[in-house]
């Protein structure tokens, strides 16, 4: 018998390697359909190669692609983008993008839902998600209509697989070419698995708890059947749990003892918590259909929602859908059922330190990406991640890093935990400028274990085989057996592979302190 080859130092450490995307700016294609400077796009993507970038995000708007009427697709300047993509040496990962560009934090274009879309909401404002106050918010359809033909005879979901399946048919050369590597599925606002619960354009600002977004006609509709099976016709859907920028001690809902701990308050939280699992489920269903055999991942996108999480109870998670507690895991039954469409869980605020935070707001984005993270991992799903708000210090990096790889280098070979990839927010002028990019070029070369760029992800152990069939469906009790809290894997107290060759440096703390006076 043959012995396994010895490996050399730097191969052992390549197993540590974990590659870096750069989201791409939200207007790359305009609104009208255009790759206005593709010149300039190439300037910037053979920076990020030379700067050992493994590859870009890009939104794939569907305010922009099917903008003309149903099922009207022109995925032109799409392709002649992912066409630079591929010129420049990079991979690509598409976000299909079926929700509103403009109303969340970081948002600088405006990109509708289609028009013919909002025609129907005009008519029928239901179709979007509505809080308490009858407020419609028109970045997302509500999963109440996921499969209702309220459009022109298509369903919600419909509408989504068709997109994909165009998709397929009209980038098919750039999936065989390997250029594609994932697909991450907007499930929600900002592409994230969530409710619309603190949206900027209806008046919430940070670090207010958020409101329920349940009251369109057919989620009342749901919730009224859905009550009156458990033997409840009586029950209504909240109307104590307070405004966007409230606290939750001043809401009947969520004060101690409040609503929230009655059998009514959990009844509705785990309603509303699993018809948001339901939503992506079963999307993610239609897009491991779509793309069977293609070697790609999918991926989805749960928000890092920090404020609030250090009270007892959680209040902007629960308002958003996540029914996390001290003693109740909101993030793993997501985890699970991502495990059967054998998709990746992209999580963000990796960059976050509790220390930056405002005391008020009894935030904790590191213990928060450590729960959703292990969970993850406790799942034996691939996670990746990003950073929530832009940051160029080392600080930022090194937390990044660290979040990377939670226990640092394995110098024998692959580390126990390692994340998937990181995509960093975003590609701007200001990232590009020379002292920016120099930290940035040192964190990149930090995320690949100090080695060069790898172009065979194989050599770092992620082997992209064709993509299999989503596993049977969970069972209800499968997903709340999920719910069960379990302590976290720990981890390092800051990275071993720090930008600043040491624990963070103190220039950078006092950069994250100046940062945090500005939250």
């Amino acid at each position: 018998m043959q012995d396994a080859p010895t490996l050399t130092f730097n191969e052992k450490m390549l197993a540590n390697y974990v590659p870096i995307f750069v989201m791409l700016p939200l207007g790359v294609v305009t609104i009208d359909n255009a790759l206005e400077d593709k010149d300039t796009l190439v300037k910037q993507l053979k920076e990020l190669k030379k700067a050992g970038v493994d590859g870009v995000m890009v939104d794939v708007w569907w305010g922009i692609i099917e903008s003309k009427g149903p099922k009207q697709y022109d995925w032109s300047a799409y392709r002649s983008m992912f066409q630079a993509v591929q010129e420049c040496g990079l991979k690509l990962q598409a976000i299909m993008s079926f929700h509103q560009c403009g109303g969340n934090v970081g948002d600088i274009v405006t990109i509708p839902i289609p028009q013919w879309v909002l025609d129907i909401g005009e008519s029928n404002p239901d179709i979007f998600y509505t809080n308490l106050k009858g407020n419609r918010n028109r970045e997302y359809l509500t999963l109440g209509v996921d499969n209702l033909p309220l459009f022109n005879g298509r369903t919600a979901v419909e509408i989504y697989s068709d997109y994909l399946k165009s998709f397929r048919e009209n980038m098919s050369d750039f999936l065989e070419s390997g250029l594609i590597i994932d697909i991450e599925v907007g499930l929600g606002p900002a592409g994230e698995l969530r409710y619309p619960s603190y949206p900027e354009t209806q008046g919430w600002a940070f670090p207010g708890i958020g409101e329920f977004q349940c009251y369109d006609k057919y989620l009342k509709a749901e919730f009224k059947e859905a009550a009156a099976i458990a033997g409840h016709p009586e029950w209504d859907l909240p109307d104590n749990a307070g405004e966007y920028n409230d606290t939750p001690e001043s809401t009947e809902f969520f004060k101690s003892n409040g609503t929230y701990l009655t059998e009514k308050g959990k009844f509705f939280l785990t309603w509303y918590s699993y018809k948001l699992l339901s939503h992506g489920d079963q999307i993610l269903d239609e897009a491991n259909k779509v793309f069977l055999g293609c070697k790609l991942k999918l991926a989805a996108k749960v928000s890092g929602i920090h404020w609030w999480y250090e009270t007892d109870n959680h209040a902007a998670e629960l308002t958003a859908g996540y029914y996390n507690l001290k003693d109740r895991d909101g993030y793993r039954p997501i985890a699970r059922m991502l495990s059967r469409h054998h998709a990746i869980l992209n999580f963000t605020c990796l960059e976050m330190k509790n220390s930056e935070q405002s005391a008020d707001a009894k935030s904790a984005p590191q213990e928060l990406v450590q729960q959703v993270l292990s969970g993850g991992w406790r799942e034996n799903i691939e996670v990746a991640g990003e950073n929530a708000l832009a940051r160029y210090d080392s600080a930022a990096y090194d937390q990044i890093l660290l979040n990377a790889r939670p226990n640092g280098i394995n110098k024998d070979g692959q580390p126990k935990l390692r994340m998937y990839g990181v995509t960093y927010l975003r590609l701007v002028d200001e990232l590009l400028q020379e002292t920016n990019f120099d930290i940035f070029k040192t964190f990149v070369k930090k995320m690949h274990a100090d080695q060069d760029y790898c172009q065979d992800s194989e050599k770092y152990n992620h082997r992209l085989g064709p993509l299999e069939r989503s596993k049977p469906k969970f069972s209800t009790e499968d997903l709340l057996d999920a719910t069960k809290p379990v302590e976290p894997f720990p981890w390092d107290k800051e990275t071993d592979m720090s930008v600043t060759g040491g624990g963070g440096g103190l220039l950078s703390y006092l950069i994250s302190k100046i940062f945090s006076l500005f939250k």
